[in-house]
């Protein structure tokens, strides 16, 4: 297609023909010719034909460039700072308060001009900029894994999603995660990842296996550090939460014990979608079947994990979902951290929301992503150490072994009795 200029000669060119001959036969020749060279409308041409609309010159000028590159490498650090979070979830953290305090922590190099357009930009126009760079860092989703059923299972009533009171502070939600690797043969560590459905707060244990006794020894110490009381507890079918251990915990410490149906992921969906997003994001796929490997893990855990997910990384929380023929559209509340959930919550005591107010401005969030960032390369060194390699890609699925050669190219290890 020729562009405006090239239109613009060739019309006049034509022009001269078209107003000396008074053949309406002719004229109408030039202009079939000129509209199925150049695609445009007739009547159009006509009017131009007879300088009822007067030819562009030049180019068009191009708009300027509001969000230029300056911004986009600033939101590109805050992007890092706060994990990857999408423009919905990253929105709410780009206030005048928290990019003053990155550029006085000397996390954010950036001119007053360009700190003015972060708290300005929307989240479609985050996602449009960083949309190059979410390209880069895209993640495989998680690998799912079969759970078992145990004989407690008509003992524990069933709560399903539809049933589950998502206001209350204190109904978790707990599921596993595991670190088998390519093969669930001999004991590795499994996460315990427990979610307050309310509030998205999140608490995490590393135990060695999926025995009853580490599983409820692993649940107390993640409550242990959560800032309120457990109400109530919905676990899926594994034979590690089903069972006469975890019954007894709840019935001692006065937690409503509730599981979901087999086979239905949805019904404990609050934790289900962040397995990949808090847990594989950060360990992938690999094996962890040591000691050491799991007090790795339970040191960023206890300490600065908990710490950057909670208080700074917000979480969407669904509003509603209207059906539209085929199509569901979801509405979302404006995106909130855990913290600020608690914080305006009735529900939390005020010497609990002064603690956590405390903890809150002591914390610089870039320097907890170093420190999180430096554990995790300590954590993969302590695994290629353990498997004698120096290549490790921890985000890539592992294709499943036969247990047999498993077994035979390295030997189990097992928690001391």
């Amino acid at each position: 297609m020729m562009d405006m200029h090239s239109r613009n000669q060739y019309l006049k060119t034509l022009r001269e023909g078209y107003l000396k001959t008074k053949s309406k036969k002719e004229k109408g020749q030039i202009l079939n010719e000129y509209c199925q060279n150049t695609g445009q409308d007739r009547k159009y041409v006509i009017k131009k034909m007879n300088f009822k609309i007067k030819l562009k010159e030049g180019q068009r000028k191009k708009r300027k460039v509001y969000y230029d590159g300056y911004l986009k490498a600033a939101l590109a650090k805050v992007w890092e700072i706060f994990d990857f979070a999408c423009g919905q979830r990253l929105k709410p953290v780009l206030t005048k308060e928290m990019i003053e305090k990155l550029r006085k922590l000397g996390e954010l190099d950036c001119s007053d001009e360009v700190a003015k357009k972060l708290t300005e930009i929307s989240d479609r126009t985050i996602d449009e900029k960083l949309r190059h760079q979410k390209e880069v860092l895209r993640r495989l989703q998680k690998k799912g894994q079969s759970k078992q059923k145990s004989m407690l299972l008509k003992k524990i009533p069933i709560k399903i999603h539809g049933e589950l009171d998502n206001q209350q502070i204190g109904n978790m939600q707990i599921d596993y995660v595991e670190h088998c690797g390519s093969s669930a043969a001999g004991e590795f560590t499994c996460t315990i990842d427990s979610t307050c459905i309310a509030s998205g707060w999140e608490e995490w244990e590393a135990v060695m296996g999926r025995g009853q006794i580490p599983t409820k020894e692993g649940l107390d110490q993640a409550r242990s550090r959560s800032p309120f009381e457990g109400k109530e507890i919905h676990s899926d079918t594994d034979k590690g939460f089903v069972n006469a251990h975890l019954v007894k915990y709840s019935e001692e410490t006065h937690l409503r014990f509730f599981r979901s149906r087999p086979y239905k992921k949805n019904d404990n969906c609050y934790v289900e979608q962040k397995n990949w997003f808090s847990v594989r994001k950060k360990f992938g796929y690999l094996r962890f079947d040591t000691l050491k490997e799991r007090d790795l893990l339970n040191d960023l855990y206890r300490n600065e994990l908990r710490l950057y997910k909670n208080f700074f990384l917000p979480r969407m929380k669904l509003k509603e979902k209207i059906r539209v023929g085929s199509k569901v559209h979801r509405k979302y509340y404006p995106a909130k951290t855990p913290y600020q959930y608690l914080i305006e919550s009735n529900q939390i005591p005020e010497a609990k929301k002064k603690e956590l107010e405390k903890i809150y401005l002591s914390l610089n969030p870039a320097q907890l992503k170093r420190t999180i960032e430096a554990k995790l390369d300590n954590l993969y060194k302590v695994y290629q150490q353990k498997q004698r390699s120096s290549e490790v890609e921890p985000f890539k699925r592992l294709t499943p072994r036969l247990v047999s050669k498993y077994i035979a190219e390295q030997d189990l290890v097992r928690c001391p009795t």
